[in-house]
């Protein structure tokens, strides 16, 4: 008698299994939506996921600012490299030349920028192995970067900079701005970052097509000044580039004076008896 229960327990558990399946499979035939596959997944895996390091800049520089005067172009920029809110690095210049007629400046993420230059030094290098008397400009660079630019932020990844493509050649002054997004357009004068929105009104109201190169490089140092006072990822230590003629020359980084007893800067504007407002 005790090999009994064993024996109709074995006997019992394929009747009831057989009765769940039976169930299943009606259930199932009801239903035709297709159960999901665990297994599978669309998130895509680490390995074939898009590259993200250009989404986060890490190491940055501010604005870049340039106009055209009476026979070439300046560009100006400081030499502070923000480490996120850090001013970490003091001598971090942003104004490079390429090739014989063209300088370039950039905003933005620094080492995107020692990618750009890297490119263009190729492309100016497959240019010149040519030897066909031809060599490139910055308007032929400023297309150039702006289909590289454009093509990166169609693929998620892109360069995280703002440009100015500055250069003179054959008589005539050209300056180019594009952006992290394919933006791009050319004009007489041009700013990246708050540049754009504390310098362009200075250099608007005092720029004019003939003005000379002592006379250039007063309005943007000046613009520089007031970038300096008022953004806090600006520095007074700077660099300035023209390009006529004569050829290229960047300037050594020097320091731009400050004043700093303005009366708006001396008093307090939020305070007791402003009720702490602004």
């Amino acid at each position: 008698m005790s090999n009994v229960g064993p024996v109709l327990g074995n006997v019992a558990a394929p009747h009831k299994a057989t009765t769940v399946s039976l169930a299943a499979a009606a259930a199932a035939a009801a239903d035709p939506t297709p159960a999901p596959l665990p297994h599978l997944t669309l998130a895509p895996s680490p390995a074939s996921a898009p590259p993200t390091a250009s989404q986060s800049p890490i190491v940055t520089g501010t604005s870049v600012l340039a106009l055209k005067f009476a026979g070439g172009v300046m560009l100006a920029a400081d030499t502070l490299g923000s480490y996120g809110s850090l001013a970490r690095y003091t001598d971090l210049r942003r104004l490079r030349a390429v090739g014989a007629h063209c300088v370039v400046g950039a905003g933005g993420e620094y080492s995107d920028f020692q990618k750009i230059m890297d490119m263009l030094g190729e492309t100016v290098t497959r240019e010149a192995e040519l030897d066909d008397g031809q060599t490139l400009g910055a308007p032929e660079l400023h297309a150039y970067l702006t289909r590289v630019m454009y093509a990166r932020r169609n693929k998620g990844n892109p360069l995280w900079n703002s440009l100015l493509v500055a250069g003179f050649r054959d008589g005539a002054a050209s300056l180019g701005y594009l952006d992290h997004l394919g933006t791009a357009f050319c004009d007489d004068y041009a700013a990246t970052g708050f540049g754009s929105d504390l310098a362009l009104p200075i250099i608007r109201d005092r720029w004019r097509a003939e003005m000379p190169e002592a006379e250039a490089r007063a309005v943007l140092e000046d613009c520089l000044r007031v970038l300096w006072y008022r953004d806090t990822r600006a520095l007074n230590k700077v660099q300035v580039a023209t390009v006529t003629a004569a050829g290229i020359a960047i300037s050594e980084p020097y320091s731009l004076s400050a004043k700093w007893d303005y009366k708006s800067f001396k008093v307090p504007k939020a305070s007791i008896d402003t009720g702490g407002s602004w």
